[in-house]
């Protein structure tokens, strides 16, 4: 599957992954309802006005990437799929 599709369906709830990634745990996924703690202790619920409170998560063998960018290999591949 290619870029345009894979996001449409992290849209919709799914996981991708690329199928060439070395690691077979890793996918891709919407995270909602982002929250962090500021540096003096207090919570703030993340809101952007184009996006609301979401962003693309990278899910690795490190843990969460959160606002993952794809590279340009990424965006050009025909190898995503859903996980």
């Amino acid at each position: 599957m290619d870029f345009g599709t894979a996001i449409k369906e992290v849209r919709n709830g799914k996981r991708i992954a690329r199928s060439g990634w070395n690691g077979k745990s890793q996918y891709v996924e919407m995270a909602r309802c982002i929250s962090y703690k500021a540096a003096d202790g207090s919570i703030v619920n993340c809101r952007h006005d184009e996006i609301g409170n979401k962003a693309l998560a990278f899910v690795g063998t490190s843990g969460v990437q959160m606002g993952w960018l794809a590279s340009q290999a990424d965006m050009l591949a025909e190898d995503w799929e859903i996980v």
